[in-house]
């Protein structure tokens, strides 16, 4: 009988703190993540060796051949070069893929859910709600595989960019276009500030687990949670105030700074000119084939 209760007791105690684990493990891997990704910056790959320069010129051209294609053959086409591109830049396969694919169908879903089926003109199929019919059609399941095609493609291109690039040579490339230097500050702090919000997040998930011995009731897990929310973006707002005070006092003045001296070489004329002429390709190839 003593068994029995304890083993209750033990599956009461991973019922209750199971949610806490999960958001505990989901930030320590959000953190990983971002770890890791400077990893894939420092190697030794072909996007790598070029002058951040370039490649933020070689993401502009073909994010805009991307989202101008209404071919699914060409953004396939489009893709498999990425997937090459990848590949000699040392980027691993199942990562750059897992990290693309995983989410998009679900997002992309929800945006061209309404237009498969809400359409006009031979539907395969009709469904009935009340005076409504309504029902998919081959143009509309058409549109949706492309719309999906083309968000995937350029999500793949925007994470290779940072897979590749560290965070500082981007927000730096940013500046040779003359993007405005609000727009790259709010960037910089947000990519700076992130971190230390998940730091603080994750300590006041440890301390709510060590600090709980018994169960306790829903109505004090939802008055801990709505208090723990107000707790966090009172201590954002002061620590925001605080990062940036400590970055003024120690001479920024807005400029991101880096350690590297850029310099375009042949190489990286030779990988924005490659970059420029495939997007036209793939341009004319959607023309062409449907």
């Amino acid at each position: 009988m003593s068994t029995t209760i304890s083993s209750q007791r033990e599956m009461g105690k991973k019922r209750q703190f199971g949610w806490i684990e999960q958001t505990i493990s989901g930030i320590a891997g959000a953190i990983e993540q971002s770890v890791f990704t400077e990893e894939h910056a420092r190697k030794n790959g072909w996007l790598q060796n070029l002058d951040p320069r370039a490649k933020l010129g070689m993401f502009f051209v073909t994010v805009l051949a991307a989202s101008l294609s209404n071919s699914f053959f060409a953004l396939v086409a489009l893709y498999l070069l990425l997937l090459l591109v990848a590949r000699v830049s040392q980027v691993p396969f199942d990562f750059f893929v897992k990290r693309v694919w995983l989410g998009i169908p679900f997002f992309a879903g929800i945006v061209i859910i309404p237009s498969i089926f809400f359409t006009s003109g031979n539907r395969l199929f009709d469904l009935v709600l009340g005076p409504i019919h309504f029902g998919p059609s081959v143009a509309s399941l058409t549109g949706a595989v492309i719309f999906t095609a083309r968000v995937g493609v350029s999500v793949s291109l925007a994470v290779l960019l940072v897979l590749t690039t560290s965070w500082a040579d981007v927000l730096k490339s940013l500046q040779a276009f003359r993007v405005p230097q609000v727009f790259i500050l709010l960037l910089s702090m947000t990519y700076r500030y992130i971190f230390l919000f998940l730091h603080t997040a994750n300590g006041m998930f440890e301390a709510r687990k060590s600090r709980t011995v018994g169960r306790t009731s829903g109505h004090e897990q939802r008055a801990w949670i709505s208090g723990s929310i107000a707790s966090l973006m009172s201590r954002s707002f002061k620590m925001s105030n605080d990062v940036y005070a400590a970055m003024s006092a120690r001479g920024f003045k807005g400029e991101v700074r880096t350690y590297h001296t850029y310099r375009m070489t042949t190489l990286d004329w030779l990988a924005l000119a490659g970059s420029v002429a495939a997007a036209v390709g793939i341009f004319m190839l959607g023309r062409v084939v449907r």
